[in-house]
């Protein structure tokens, strides 16, 4: 269409629209239309790299002359995947079970344009180490932080980094939800650089 943008993200996460704006390249998002349950069996990080590009599949065919950004971030425990957990029990379920233990980040990062077939793909691993977290430590977090909307229970781009005892990561805004170091690469590889000439 007329006035399209270059760039689209393929996400209504508002972390990742959020991350991609550092970035300063003019952005529209567009929510994909992608089933994003996991097949039988899936490893988490093949769920996160395969959602991943069918998001910015989904919307660079509906919009072939753009560069779409997709992503996916799934959280693993003891090799399943944690999912958001929508809900307080669920939320406090979910970080018993990870107290005291190291927990994967896969955040999967696709960039697709349909017009010229380009298309990349890079999964980033953030191993976040939990501390040994009380009940009243982990009511309080939730409590003070609602974070039912992140994979895996806790925000350690805000209170939630108070849970953990490290991180380590060689692309740390992957754990948010949008690997930038990876991302920029890509998107200089498809000729959009947001160092370049204006």
């Amino acid at each position: 269409m007329d006035g399209a943008p270059q760039l689209i993200l393929a996400s209504t996460s508002r972390y990742r629209r959020e991350l991609l704006e550092r970035l300063r390249l003019p952005f529209a998002v567009m929510a994909p239309q992608v089933d994003e349950a996991a097949a039988p069996d899936e490893a988490p990080a093949a769920l996160a790299q395969r959602l991943a590009l069918a998001k910015a599949r989904d919307v660079a065919a509906r919009e072939p002359q753009a560069t779409v950004i997709g992503s996916d971030q799934v959280a693993e425990l003891d090799g399943r995947a944690l999912g958001k957990p929508g809900s307080h029990e669920r939320a406090t379920q979910q970080l018993r079970a990870m107290r005291g233990r190291a927990v994967r980040f896969h955040t999967a990062v696709a960039v697709v344009r349909a017009c010229d077939g380009f298309e990349r793909q890079q999964t980033v691993t953030v191993t976040v180490r939990f501390r040994q977290l009380g009940d009243d430590e982990i009511e309080r977090y939730l409590r003070l932080e609602q974070p039912y909307d992140c994979a895996g229970s806790a925000k350690c781009e805000t209170l939630g980094i108070v849970l953990a005892e490290a991180i380590e990561s060689d692309d740390p805004t992957a754990l948010v939800g949008l690997p930038l170091i990876r991302t920029s690469a890509m998107l200089r590889a498809a000729g959009l650089d947001p160092l370049g000439t204006p």
